[in-house]
C-alpha cells in the first residue's frame, strides 16, 4: 500500500477522489430534493444506482481480462480480472444492502423475490463461488483458468438484470422504474455526479488492488 500511494499522481487521485466523495456524501443527505412519496428513502436511490453501475462495469471488465488470460495465459490478465471481481462484488454487496434500505419503508418488507433482485442475488453468488475456487479449487493454475471461465459466463446475467422489465411481465415486477430523462436538474445533475464519483472510485480501487495482487505474484515466484 505504502509504494501504491507514495507515488504523486496515485496520492493526489486519492485525495481528490476524497474529496469528491465526501462532497457527493453531504450533497446526497443535506441539498438534493425529496421525492414526495419517498422522502428520506430516494436518498439511497444516489448510493444504490451507482454502485450497480461500478458493479456491471467491474464485472464487464472481469469478463474482458477473463477472455483474454484463457487466450493468453498472461498473469496480467489474471490478476485484472481478480481485481475487476473483487470491486465488483464489493459494489454488488452494497447493492443488495442499500436495495432493502430503500424497500422497508417503500414496500413494507426489506425483499420480494421479484426478477431484477433474484437475478441480482443470482449474480452476486456467482461471483462467491468464482472467489471459493480461486481459494480452495486444488491446481493454481486450473483454477484461475475456471475462475476465468465463471467470469465470463456469469456476466451473461448483467443484460438479463438490465433488461429485466422487458423479459418479465408487469404483475412480476416491483421495482421502480426510473425514466431518468423525465427527472428534474435536481435530480439528475447530483445523480449524474455520484455516478461519476463513484466511477473514479472503482479506477483509483482497480489501479491498486491490480499493483498489490501483481506485487504479490512477483514475490511469491521470487520466494
Amino acid at each position: 500500500m505504502e509504494l501504491f500511494f507514495l507515488k504523486k499522481k496515485n496520492l493526489i487521485f486519492l485525495i481528490i477522489i476524497s474529496f469528491l466523495f465526501i462532497m457527493n456524501t453531504l450533497n446526497i443527505f443535506f441539498y438534493t430534493p425529496m421525492v414526495p412519496d419517498q422522502h428520506w428513502a430516494q436518498k439511497i436511490f444516489y448510493l444504490h444506482v451507482p454502485s450497480a453501475w461500478v458493479g456491471f462495469l467491474s464485472y464487464f471488465l472481469a469478463m474482458i481480462s477473463g477472455i483474454f488470460f484463457l487466450l493468453t495465459k498472461k498473469e496480467v490478465w489474471d490478476s485484472r480480472g481478480l481485481a475487476s471481481a473483487e470491486i465488483g462484488t464489493i459494489f454488488m454487496a452494497l447493492v443488495l444492502i442499500t436495495g432493502p434500505i430503500w424497500a422497508t419503508p417503500i414496500w413494507g418488507k426489506p425483499w420480494i423475490w421479484e426478477p431484477r433482485l433474484t437475478t441480482t442475488l443470482i449474480l452476486f453468488l456467482t461471483y462467491v463461488g468464482y472467489f471459493m475456487i480461486r481459494s480452495f479449487g486444488g491446481n493454481m493454475e486450473r483454477a484461475k483458468r475456471i475462475a476465468a471461465s465463471i467470469a465470463v459466463i456469469a456476466f451473461i446475467n448483467v443484460p438479463i438484470i438490465f433488461l429485466s422489465v422487458q423479459f418479465w411481465s408487469p404483475e412480476l415486477q416491483s421495482h421502480p422504474q426510473v425514466e431518468m430523462n423525465q427527472q428534474p436538474n435536481g435530480i439528475l445533475v447530483p445523480f449524474f455526479f455520484s455516478l461519476f464519483v463513484f466511477s473514479s472510485i472503482y479506477f483509483l480501487m482497480f489501479a491498486y488492488r491490480t499493483h498489490v495482487i501483481s506485487t504479490k505474484k512477483n514475490y511469491n515466484k521470487h520466494v
